[in-house]
């Protein structure tokens, strides 16, 4: 995906939201910007497929040698999918994160976006943070 069609959360997460068999999915991950701040990665948990979660609720961790921190979902609606293979192999995040770094798929029960940033808006937020 290119991030530049991406919506960005103010927490970093990226996501891609498309019609699949007649509902609109959420593609969700972790934004480069972040996973560089994060450095060296150790762990993922990723959420629980079925689990109801909310727009801005934490929904999954993922710990750096520096801290845990907590993944957010973007959208409200039923993680549907995750990627299995991520907590094996984490350099995914880094080095692919917007293909095949991404975390779960939402069945979005909300599409609205107006809380998302478009990527300009994103890559403004990342300079300011510096």
């Amino acid at each position: 995906m290119n991030p530049e069609d991406l919506h960005f959360a103010k927490t970093h997460e990226w996501v891609s939201i498309a019609e699949e068999d007649g509902a609109q999915v959420a593609i969700v991950g972790i934004s480069a910007f972040a996973v560089e701040a994060l450095t060296d990665l150790v762990f993922m948990e990723l959420p629980t497929v079925g689990k109801q979660v909310s727009a801005e609720e934490a929904f999954c961790e993922v710990e750096s040698v520096k801290a845990v921190s907590d993944v957010y979902a973007p959208v409200a609606g039923e993680v549907i999918a995750v990627n299995e293979s991520l907590p094996d192999t984490l350099e995914k995040l880094s080095d692919s994160p917007y293909e095949e770094g991404w975390i779960a798929k939402i069945k979005v029960s909300d599409a609205s976006t107006d809380h998302l940033l478009d990527y300009a808006a994103y890559q403004k937020q990342c300079q300011e943070e510096g």
